[in-house]
């Protein structure tokens, strides 16, 4: 029977070294899985959890086996991005699945996919209806990008010939009670800005606030501890 401080050990090298794979193969791992990525995240999670459990395996061998599965994985990394044949062999090819209003059954078969799994891929993209959709991807990761026939396609300043306004995007300022000063420098404002907005809102501390947001040209959002 194994050692239990030996697997501490062994589990402890093991879980940095997978966290320091997955940064050096970057954030689409987690975010874009495609059928390749998740069958070598299977494997990978196999050969390090059964070697942690097995006394025969030391701890350079796990590292070495990362090692080397992280050396396949990144070459394999680079060849996608420099080829596009090989990029299509592991990843695949986006599939239109709606055409014009018009299901493609022969992309739905090809893609092992029904009108029920279709019509739920298009709730979770606010559309209730097929008849709405003028055209839907089925990506490489599962995911569908939609475009909506034009009736049903939400107005635009252009569209209401309004004046265009420039797009910021909103900054938190405060988190769980603790004021973030990086994003204070990031808004261009101070925590004495900060504590002024917060008593105009009768609050006398950051410690008494959950969440709060700055968006350039609007109020201080804010929402207090419950």
């Amino acid at each position: 029977m194994m050692n239990l401080g030996t697997i501490t050990i062994e589990m402890v090298v093991g879980f940095f070294a997978l966290f320091f794979l997955t940064k050096v193969l970057g954030k689409t791992q987690l975010s874009q899985l495609t059928p390749f990525d998740f069958i070598s995240a299977l494997i990978l999670g196999e050969l390090v959890g059964n070697a942690m459990y097995d006394p025969d395996v030391h701890i350079w061998m796990i590292l070495f086996a990362i090692s080397v599965w992280g050396i396949l994985m990144y070459s394999l990394e680079i060849l996608t991005q420099k080829s596009m044949k090989f990029r299509k062999i592991l990843e695949g090819s986006p599939s239109i699945v709606i055409r014009k209003g018009t299901m493609d059954r022969k992309q739905m078969s090809k893609n092992k996919i029904d009108i029920n799994q279709l019509q739920n891929l298009i709730r979770q993209k606010g559309y209730f209806s097929l008849r709405e959709i003028e055209y839907a991807i089925l990506e490489t990761n599962g995911s569908i990008s939609v475009l909506p026939k034009s009736d049903n396609q939400p107005v635009t300043r252009q569209d209401l010939k309004l004046q265009q306004q420039a797009t910021t995007l909103p900054v938190t300022l405060i988190m769980d009670g603790t004021i973030l000063y990086d994003n204070l420098s990031t808004a261009g404002v101070d925590e004495d800005w900060l504590i002024k907005q917060l008593k105009k809102k009768n609050f006398h501390s950051a410690k008494e606030i959950f969440y709060a947001e700055w968006k350039n040209g609007e109020d201080l959002f804010v929402m207090k501890e419950t």
